[in-house]
């Protein structure tokens, strides 16, 4: 409860997107290939992020 408050840090809110990005890259790997690629490249830059923190 007390924990309802707490503002997240900017890496967990990176970490989040990250991983919703990659959800989608898989996602979109099924289908549209060309979709897939833009969204991992958009995650690589996400991991590029969480590393320089």
């Amino acid at each position: 409860m007390f924990g309802l408050f707490n503002k997240k840090t900017e890496k967990e809110k990176l970490q989040e997107a990250y991983s919703k990005k990659l959800a989608e890259v898989y996602k979109a790997s099924q289908t549209n290939r060309k979709v897939a690629d833009r969204l991992a490249a958009e995650a690589e830059e996400l991991a590029k992020k969480l590393e320089s923190l």
